[in-house]
């Protein structure tokens, strides 16, 4: 992991969200690295501003974790959709 360069690709809204994501992508070879948002000294203020956490993966990979993020949003409002009929 030492000397890549990683970029910020998305935002997880949540703690269930970025596991899922970052589990996903580690199935996929893909490292990755959440990072925070939250600060306790704040109580997560800045969290309905920002985000939960940024995604972040090296930057020859973007454009594939990308994809599969998309993908899995996609797949995840597909199962709430059906949920809700």
């Amino acid at each position: 992991m030492s000397g890549e360069n990683f970029k910020k690709i998305t935002v997880a809204e949540n703690k269930f969200e970025a596991d899922l994501i970052a589990q996903t992508l580690q199935e996929e070879g893909i490292t990755c690295m959440i990072r925070s948002y939250h600060d306790t000294a704040y109580d997560g203020i800045f969290i309905p501003q920002k985000g939960w956490a940024a995604v972040m993966v090296p930057e020859e990979l973007e454009v594939k974790a990308g994809d599969i993020i998309a993908e899995l949003r996609k797949g995840l409002q597909e199962q709430k959709q059906q949920g809700e009929e």
